[in-house]
């Protein structure tokens, strides 16, 4: 009788683990494969971003000038943005498609359209992949 419940208790332990592991794996890459949503970049009304670090499009290091360090942009929840620096300003609409990790920019009065590859987004972290392959890493304020 004592290896029958050690042996249903090991069964019931193993089932167990099993299903804790698949459902930790299936969160994990459920992450991962929807690459988050709009309300991750523009919060529930705005969001501001700034640069933080920057790669080349051959992967390396570039470095972030002063003047650099201080551009931001804020991305609004109604699809704006208004991107700072010293020295000037410029503002558009913004869109992402979190199906192919894209995010747009179209800037206002000129048309002119720049789409990025999310290669990372968190609440607080927004990496952008350009298409040379060069990447700028924000961070959110």
């Amino acid at each position: 009788m004592k290896k029958s419940i050690a042996s249903t208790f090991t069964q019931l332990l193993s089932l167990v683990m099993v299903l804790t592991f698949t459902a930790f794996t299936f969160s994990c890459g459920k992450k991962g494969a929807e690459g988050g949503d709009s309300s991750m970049i523009s919060g529930t009304t705005s969001k501001v971003w700034k640069a933080d670090k920057e790669t080349t499009a051959a992967g390396d290091k570039d470095k972030l000038t002063s003047a650099e360090k201080e551009e931001q942009i804020q991305f609004f929840a109604n699809g704006n943005f208004t991107q700072t620096s010293n020295s000037q300003s410029a503002n558009g609409t913004w869109t992402y498609d979190a199906s192919t990790k894209t995010l747009s920019l179209t800037y206002a009065n000129n048309n002119v359209s720049e789409n990025f590859t999310v290669t990372e987004l968190t609440k607080n972290d927004l990496k952008l992949q350009a298409p040379d392959g060069s990447t700028l890493a924000m961070e959110a304020e």
